[in-house]
């Protein structure tokens, strides 16, 4: 029946119909009424209000059009509003907490990063929450690969000549990244490592003025994300040099990868990511029903498009056991990163 599928069908008629359906079902293969009632009441029982979103992030940035976008596609199809709730600060603890501390029924989430919900956990001495316990993975939204890039005045074209020019000027340079911790820090700090150059970290307080002094020649290194380099890298004031992560990036394909250029450690071939978090303790099949809606928002043109001109890559093959594995196999490649860089939990 459409009524079924239709969004704005009734919840209370919805689940009466998919009950009907089962005990219809149940009669016709011997089950007992009773146990099949029940669980085709549960199952057609979520959501039963709307969801909250919780973006670490202010309104206006990426993350947030991006958590926007999916929630609008999610409250369509699942017949129920979903709605954003920006909780910047404290670097996504606030987020984070506030969802850790909810009903474990799948109707808060968190649309946040890598930092905020898997490395956090190793900058920071005391949690309020214990991120593997308190959150579970659902989804992963898309990649975030970042892009290293140099003053169009220093003179190399390729991440070779980028390691010859340092290793020639030990203690001289300097790299820039939008925070300590950051995966900026982290890939520059590796660089510094692998040409022992000794090269000092400037950590500046988000993207925007570290685009600033890169372009504006004060800083002659740094890394970020695409939608902040982009225009400057179009332009050539800024010179794109390699992408972290496993593949290129479809909006500057002409960039090569740090493994391409035959660096594979981990700090070069890690990317990170933008996913979806429940309350830990959500039921199973809560969280699996979650996955798979999210998935078919990304699958839509509009969101696609969305991820895409934010300069990220949309992850469509993804599933709540891929993210919650792949979860379990990061936590100690970021923690062996931090301490490489040198970053102490505060």
């Amino acid at each position: 029946m459409q009524t079924s599928r239709n969004p704005t069908f009734p919840a209370s008629l919805r689940r009466r119909h998919m009950l009907r359906l089962a005990v219809a079902s149940a009669a016709a293969s011997g089950l007992p009424l009773a146990s099949v009632a029940h669980a085709a009441s549960d199952k057609a029982a979520f959501p039963t209000k709307a969801l909250r979103v919780v973006v670490p992030f202010a309104p206006g940035g990426a993350t947030d059009v991006l958590a926007r976008s999916v929630s609008d596609r999610l409250g369509q199809q699942l017949g129920q509003p979903a709605i954003v709730d920006n909780r910047p600060g404290a670097a996504g603890l606030l987020a984070c907490d506030a969802v850790a501390k909810a009903a474990a029924d799948g109707h808060t989430l968190t649309l946040g990063t890598t930092s905020t919900m898997l490395s956090n956990q190793f900058m920071f001495k005391k949690l309020s929450y214990d991120p593997q316990k308190d959150l579970v993975p659902v989804m992963r939204i898309c990649w975030a690969p970042i892009v290293l890039v140099t003053n169009a005045q220093i003179p190399v074209r390729n991440l070779q000549e980028l390691m010859a020019y340092i290793s020639a000027n030990k203690g001289k340079l300097s790299y820039g990244s939008y925070g300590i911790g950051s995966q900026g820090h982290l890939v520059l700090a590796s660089l510094s490592n692998l040409t022992q150059a000794d090269m000092s970290h400037i950590a500046y307080k988000g993207e925007a003025p570290m685009v600033q002094d890169l372009v504006g020649g004060q800083l002659m290194m740094g890394i970020g994300s695409i939608l902040s380099l982009k225009q400057h890298i179009d332009s050539g004031k800024l010179r794109a040099i390699s992408f972290t992560g496993p593949n290129r990036v479809p909006a500057l394909p002409d960039v090569p990868t740090f493994a391409e250029q035959g660096h594979r450690e981990d700090a070069f071939t890690i990317s990170g990511w933008l996913g979806i978090a429940a309350t830990g303790g959500t039921p199973a099949a809560v969280v699996e029903q979650l996955g798979a809606e999210v998935r078919k928002a990304l699958l839509t043109r509009e969101v696609n498009a969305r991820v895409l001109v934010a300069g990220f890559v949309p992850f469509t093959d993804d599933s709540p056991a891929r993210f919650q594995a792949d979860w379990k196999r990061e936590l100690p490649i970021w923690k062996k990163l931090l301490a490489d860089a040198g970053v102490q939990p505060t």
